[in-house]
């Protein structure tokens, strides 16, 4: 475990910022009102055409722990390895910068971490509506059987499979060095954070999750469906990254393998059904012909899936098209379409063994 350098701040938290400013202010404040004083706060402008870039000149000058870095737009990615870059913490923390914290997160999570030794400590998390009224939701991403314990995520994969939320934890920086964790700087692309959340887990042995949650995740501009082409296939991008980590490291590719294609799974059935309809079926099509390369090469292992997604892999894999129709017949969208589909495709014992499994029976 290193030492703290004389003068290191213990946190560099880093704040992406693209035209936000309706929520920026509330989102530095935070930042500013943490009870952990020894902070650096990087906020990346990238190419902002609004208020953002007065926003937080008001802020550095306000306060000699704020720092702003500027860029031409070129995307989330290519932000967040510049402030990673910048960044001179001992840990690092990432705000998006629509979001807010609750005062104590980082003195917590910073105090946890070097009690624990370790590389990183992750919270639960609110999702936050600002309107019609405000609402905070917990999201236990964190059970408590899973907290307050030194963890490595190799050995316990459920992490792997939960909803990426970098920004609900802390990372030792020097942790990220050595690991070459960074983001994908694929030009406006979508998903970014899934690459890197990927490698922290396939990458760290010393976790500590925590039950509470101090952050507050805006879902007010949240989006139902993918109305652009351009952004169709970004999760396969990330996905291709994180094969490509694996890669590079043998050793955790003969573990972590079959964990990351369960994951591409789950990832691109959420992707599919947030495509406006007119991309539903070339996607599919896309996915069709991933897995079944690797079931071809013997790499997809079926222990890893729950029954039901068993059958519908296998029939996206021998046609797409069939799926499709069945999916979109019963209502493409929300719990009732889905109980339709698993009706029509296994009957009432399927839709018994799911629910059991919901249940966790």
């Amino acid at each position: 475990m290193t030492r703290m350098k004389r003068d290191q701040p213990a946190v560099s938290l880093l704040v992406p910022v693209y035209n936000v400013e309706k929520y920026l202010s509330r989102c530095l404040e935070s930042a500013r009102d943490q009870t952990l004083e020894n902070i650096e706060v990087i906020c990346i402008n990238d190419g902002s055409t609004d208020r953002s870039p007065e926003i937080i000149r008001e802020f550095v000058e306000a306060d000699a722990r704020f720092r702003s870095v500027d860029k031409e737009n070129s995307g989330y990615g290519a932000s967040m390895n510049m402030g990673l870059r910048a960044a001179r913490g001992k840990y690092v923390g990432i705000l998006e910068s629509d979001d807010f914290i609750e005062p104590q997160f980082l003195e917590i999570l910073f105090n946890t971490a070097e009690k624990n030794k370790a590389e990183v400590v992750k919270s639960n998390f609110f999702f936050y509506w600002s309107s019609p009224k405000e609402k905070n939701e917990l999201f236990e991403l964190v059970t408590p059987s899973m907290a307050n314990r030194l963890v490595s995520p190799q050995e316990e994969q459920d992490i792997f499979y939960l909803k990426p939320s970098i920004w609900s934890a802390i990372y030792r920086r020097d942790f990220l060095l050595e690991n070459s964790i960074d983001f994908l700087e694929t030009p406006g692309a979508s998903y970014q954070d899934a690459g890197f959340n990927f490698k922290v887990w396939a990458s760290a042995v010393r976790v500590v999750y925590l039950h509470e949650a101090y952050l507050h995740y805006r879902q007010d501009n949240e989006s139902s469906s993918v109305n652009s082409r351009g952004k169709i296939y970004c999760v396969c991008d990330e996905y291709r990254e994180m094969e490509r980590y694996l890669e590079e490291r043998p050793a955790k590719k003969a573990c972590l393998e079959p964990v990351l294609i369960k994951m591409r799974y789950d990832s691109y059935m959420w992707n599919y059904e947030r495509l406006a309809p007119e991309f539903q079926l070339e996607f599919l099509e896309c996915m069709s012909r991933e897995f079944n390369a690797d079931k071809e090469r013997g790499a997809l292992d079926f222990d890893y899936f729950e029954p039901w997604k068993i059958i519908d892999l296998n029939t996206i894999i021998d046609s797409p098209e069939l799926y499709h129709a069945q999916r979109t017949s019963c209502g493409n969208q929300g719990r009732l379409g889905k109980t339709l589909h698993y009706y029509r495709v296994g009957g009432l014992p399927l839709l018994a063994k799911i629910a059991r499994s919901k249940l966790g029976r």
